[in-house]
């Protein structure tokens, strides 16, 4: 079981490739405005108990690829990120907030996909020859 955290209860691989973008796509997060969202997002992955496995910071973009307890949802983890550090540098660089006047740095969506070492196939075969009947089921009840 190399690789896997262990918690006080779960045993978990749990990775996601996140990517969320400034509003408008403003070419925004260069200089000391991408030393500090680098800084912030570093802060908020450590606080929640997210390990930062790969990243980058864009002129535009962030690039993240996340490891994650299974207690928190993916939706949580942006919410927080994005919330936090918007707030955060707007406070620090004033020409943010001229620039974002509804104090909205980040789009509204951002991508988020898995990461695993086991493909789709591996796992439904592992799940299909899991009992040896032939059901037609895709869920098969043990006997």
């Amino acid at each position: 079981m190399a690789g896997y955290k262990k918690s006080s209860h779960p045993v978990y691989d749990i990775k996601y490739h996140v990517i969320w973008v400034t509003k408008y796509r403003y070419k925004v997060l260069k200089g000391p405005i991408a030393v500090k969202v680098r800084e912030l997002i570093r802060q908020g992955c450590e606080a929640r108990g997210i390990f930062i496995l790969q990243g980058s910071v864009g002129k535009d973009h962030i690039h993240l690829l996340l490891s994650c307890p299974p207690s928190i949802a993916p939706s949580k983890i942006m919410h927080y990120l994005k919330g936090r550090s918007s707030r955060l540098l707007q406070d620090q660089f004033p020409d943010l907030k001229k620039k974002y006047w509804g104090q909205h740095l980040w789009a509204r969506g951002y991508f988020c996909a898995t990461v695993g070492t086991v493909d789709e196939e591996t796992i439904r075969n592992y799940i299909a020859n899991q009992l040896n009947d032939e059901k037609e089921d895709i869920i098969k009840i043990e006997e």
